[in-house]
């Protein structure tokens, strides 16, 4: 087996953040003939680079394999819609955009968040790489360029004209296997005044609350704020502010600018985040030492309850077939001897299976009419949505069971 270096710095990397075995891709969902051909099975195997502390995955498929027709839908969250409104709506307001400035987003899937700009009359353009998605936003009217995004697509929007003052990805920075080469094309890409916002999980609300399933092959890296700071001044960008968001488990929102410009000033904000980060051991390999066996008693916990449900006769149905919820089930090994099937709220997933597991996908309405005892949350960072959505299930006895950061039932 080859040697893994690091994407970012080209570092060696020996360090185990968490071993999950072997596993499918995630969102690789199955259609019936499906389940009787073999699934692609690759390592999920999370380093750590002790030069820059990066988190990552190996990269075993292409992003066009993996990213070429892909089943996430941002717009059926209503959480996440809410979520994409308040943030157009800050941005006008803090950066002054209007008719005259130009908002660009890099994986802007089904236009679930450029259409809130587009409403308020600013001009906007998606990039996204899923063709069956892109589509969906070109038919809400979100021009959309059916690329993905690095210098090769910076340069050739730059040619066309197209200057930007808002660039921004959401939940992009994680799935991209050529990092060094994203950067740069944001660079490339950005206005000399313009801004950039990125949004991804934070490494330090993984380690802290358990989230070894948000570890996938599609998720390439997982960063603190003292990593992704690097990454930028690599490439000539400085980090200007950032903000902690509840979103996937715990966010940051992170500001930059080209390194050239002295505005706007950069924030306390930043130095107070990655001084929390030193101060929970982020830059120190004992922390990423400890997380690889408390992943190990993770699963222990789990199928132990699951076991001691399944002996008292009841039955467990999950919600939410969310690519985190097939990392847990693959990683202990979960299919249809504890689990029925999985409801989910799109239609695009309803009627195909779970990678691995190859649990069927229904709609939620299935839920009523099978009552089951327990409904288990995949999906954990929307349990708030997705328990007030289905609050009936306590008409019958049944409960919710969340699995992280340590699996408990609800209410």
């Amino acid at each position: 087996m080859g040697e893994c270096r690091c994407r970012f710095c080209g570092a060696l990397l020996t360090r185990t953040f968490a071993d999950l075995g072997m596993s499918p891709p995630s969102n690789a969902y199955l259609d019936e003939g499906g389940l009787h051909r073999m699934e692609p099975y690759y390592p999920l195997h999370a380093r750590v680079c002790d030069t820059c502390w990066l988190v990552q995955v190996e990269a075993f498929e292409s992003p066009e394999a993996i990213f070429g027709d892909y089943a996430y839908f941002s717009s059926y969250s209503e959480s996440w819609l809410r979520h994409a409104q308040a943030y157009s709506q800050a941005m006008i307001a803090r950066f002054g955009l209007g008719a005259k400035s130009s908002v660009v987003e890099i994986a802007s899937n089904d236009g679930y968040l450029l259409q809130y700009f587009r409403q308020a009359g600013v001009p906007v353009l998606g990039i996204e790489p899923a063709r069956n998605i892109a589509t969906v936003a070109e038919q809400k009217g979100i021009r959309t360029l059916c690329q993905f995004f690095g210098t090769a697509t910076a340069r050739q929007l730059v040619a066309d004209g197209q200057q930007v003052d808002l660039l921004l990805g959401n939940n992009v920075l994680a799935h991209v296997p050529d990092l060094n080469d994203f950067v740069a094309g944001l660079k490339i890409l950005l206005r000399p005044q313009g801004v950039i916002t990125l949004e991804f999980p934070h490494l330090l609300r993984l380690i802290a609350d358990n989230q070894f399933d948000t570890i996938y092959h599609e998720h390439f890296s997982y960063f603190s704020l003292l990593t992704v700071e690097q990454v930028l001044i690599q490439h000539g960008l400085s980090l200007f502010d950032v903000e902690e968001l509840p979103t996937h488990g715990g966010s940051l929102r992170i500001f930059a600018r080209h390194a050239e410009m002295t505005f706007p000033q950069t924030s306390d904000h930043v130095e107070r985040i990655k001084a929390g980060e030193r101060a929970a051991g982020l830059d120190h390999p004992r922390t990423y030492d400890a997380f690889a066996e408390r992943v190990c008693e993770s699963k222990r916990a789990f199928l132990e309850c699951l076991i001691g449900i399944k002996r008292a006769g009841k039955n467990i149905v999950g919600y939410g077939a969310a690519a985190k919820g097939n990392t847990l089930l693959n990683y202990c090994g979960i299919g249809r001897d504890f689990i029925e099937y999985v409801a989910d709220r799109s239609p695009y997933k309803q009627g195909r299976f779970l990678p691995g597991s190859h649990l069927p996908i229904v709609a939620p309405d299935k839920i009523a009419e099978t009552r089951p005892d327990y409904v288990l949350i995949l999906p954990w960072n929307l349990q708030n949505e997705i328990i007030e959505q289905m609050n009936y299930i306590s008409q019958w006895g049944g409960r919710f069971m969340v699995p992280i950061p340590t699996v408990r039932m609800l209410p």
